[in-house]
């Protein structure tokens, strides 16, 4: 049960966080304002936007967990995530900002809609298809949530994901992205402090990384491996090497084309950030979770030498990093700041999940198909409504949490990159890429991943992770139908700068300016 500091602390950082969003909800004059912040976003609080979708509760509980059960062949996952932020950056990034602001766009499918001249159809599928994942992914979220709460309350699973639910959904409904964007560089803020401060205390604790090593090594010899030996020997050795090839393609590409992570493309204030931010953003993850995947080694440790107990839960690993601090850090001052620092990191992805489902629906669905004649009120009212229906929803589906917070979340990664990474790259850099070819892409690759997902968890495990099996179809989809489909019209594919580059021949960046990128020109191969 959390002590009176704890709680003070607790209370005061959840009415900060509606301060938040009160003060935001003062900035919003129309619908830009709510979905993108008025495209106002600065350097730091647009490359911790961009993180801290990414990080999600799977960071701290997650990340410690996989460690745990599986040791250093899960290290790969330190990589391949951060790369993610710098992935969505620059293939995605550099384009869709300047494109949104010369074109109005308030969310990815407005790109998509344009670039492929379907206002409806792909527009529809793509807004349906990215609220079906976010709600998939957003489930994980809440169950991480409601980890923490349980621990820190000592409060039945229902009502924890009730208090989380009511808390986020009330800021980011009344604020918007200005709201997400603040208390996201807040929550990112205190996360990499207290990561900093209480991962390494708790390797120290358990003797030391040399030490951990030799405990692991008695546990499974190949747990201080950079990967397990093929075929998978046990339901924890999953990571072989070609699991891992499937491993590094799902989250370096499949989150950075996740819907909540590559909308905030469009709310940069200015193209200059797009030089460091994927360095800064790439950076900044990589040390957090390598600490947070150490924890889980050391708490691993702990265990086996009978230091340390897990919780009698199905998703125990899932603790490793609250009981690593706990044993390690057992002061009440500690504990206080601490639970604030697990709340932010659960938290720090939720909100922008949440926001992603109400602003898709309202603008793709209500707005551009339902509703065309929808005022700019009623779209916020609809975006507002649909944030607290889609929350109610997720709330219910995070019941029953899973065994492996990890799992449930690459399940959701899947989804995205099965459905949305093809159409995307595709529209983005390949002029043959056509209407027809996108929309078989995405429902092909959403439909596959399903079924793989389903046949993977139910029937029998695959080598690699179901949702390369889907990436591949929604990619034999894409060429095989664009190829004999109508090519979209050249002013159309000009004006979405559409090519092999990623910045348009003839518009190089001042040279030595932040904004300055590299252009691979179809013809020539060369730098600007």
């Amino acid at each position: 049960m959390a002590d009176i500091l704890t709680l003070a602390l607790i209370g005061l950082y959840f009415v900060f966080l509606i301060g938040i969003g009160s003060w935001a909800s003062k900035k919003i004059h129309n619908t830009e304002d709510y979905m993108l912040a008025g495209r106002s976003l600065g350097f730091w609080v647009f490359t911790i936007l961009i993180v801290c979708s990414i990080c999600s509760g799977m960071t701290l509980l997650g990340v410690s967990g996989f460690g745990y059960t599986s040791g250093w062949p899960g290290i790969w996952e330190q990589i391949f995530v951060p790369l993610a932020a710098a992935f969505c950056i620059i293939f995605f990034g550099v384009k869709l900002n300047a494109i949104g602001k010369e074109r109005g766009y308030l969310t990815v499918q407005d790109y998509l809609a344009e670039r492929f001249e379907s206002p409806r159809a792909l527009r529809g599928l793509s807004a349906i298809s990215g609220i079906v994942v976010s709600l998939v992914y957003l489930v994980g979220q809440y169950a991480a949530i409601s980890i923490v709460l349980v621990w820190l309350f000592g409060i039945p699973h229902w009502q924890a994901l009730l208090i989380a639910g009511v808390i986020i959904t009330a800021y980011t409904v009344i604020g918007g992205l200005y709201a997400v964007s603040w208390t996201t560089l807040f929550h990112g803020g205190i996360l990499i402090i207290g990561v900093l401060l209480m991962a390494p205390a708790v390797v120290m604790s358990a003797g030391g990384l040399e030490h951990i090593n030799t405990v692991l090594a008695g546990v499974d010899p190949n747990f201080v491996e950079p990967w397990f030996p093929s075929p998978a020997y046990a339901s924890y050795a999953y990571a072989t090497p070609e699991f891992l090839v499937s491993f590094g393609i799902l989250l370096m590409v499949g989150l950075a084309c996740a819907p909540h992570v590559v909308n905030n493309v469009l709310a940069a204030k200015e193209a200059r950030f797009f030089k460091w931010a994927p360095l800064v953003a790439f950076a900044i993850y990589a040390v957090i979770m390598f600490l947070v995947k150490f924890t889980g080694f050391a708490v691993r440790s702990l265990v086996e030498e009978g230091k340390l107990v897990l919780p009698d839960a199905v998703n125990a690993q899932d603790y490793s990093f609250i009981v690593g601090v706990e044993h390690a850090m057992p002061s009440v001052a500690f504990w206080a700041f601490f639970a604030v620092i697990v709340l932010a990191a659960v938290m720090s992805t939720t909100d922008r999940l949440m926001l992603t489902i109400g602003t898709s629906f309202a603008w793709d669905v209500y707005k551009n198909i339902l509703r065309p004649s929808a005022s700019d009120r009623e779209v916020l009212l609809v975006s507002k409504v649909a944030i607290v229906l889609g929350a109610g929803g997720t709330l219910l589906l995070a019941i029953n949490p899973p065994e492996m917070l990890a799992w449930l979340i690459w399940m959701g990664i899947g989804v995205m990159l099965a459905t949305f990474a093809v159409p995307l790259l595709a529209g983005l850099y390949w002029r043959g890429a056509t209407a027809e070819g996108a929309i078989a892409s995405m429902a092909v690759g959403l439909v596959a991943a399903v079924g793989f997902g389903y046949w993977h968890q139910f029937v029998g495990a695959l080598p690699v992770h179901f949702s390369f099996f889907a990436l591949a179809l929604s990619l034999a989809a894409m060429v095989v139908v664009s190829l004999f489909s109508t090519r979209n019209s050249t002013e159309i594919l000009d004006s979405t700068r559409t090519g092999w580059f990623i910045q348009p021949p003839g518009q190089p960046s001042r040279a030595g300016s932040p904004g300055e990128t590299w252009l691979v020109d179809q013809d020539s191969s060369r730098q600007q």
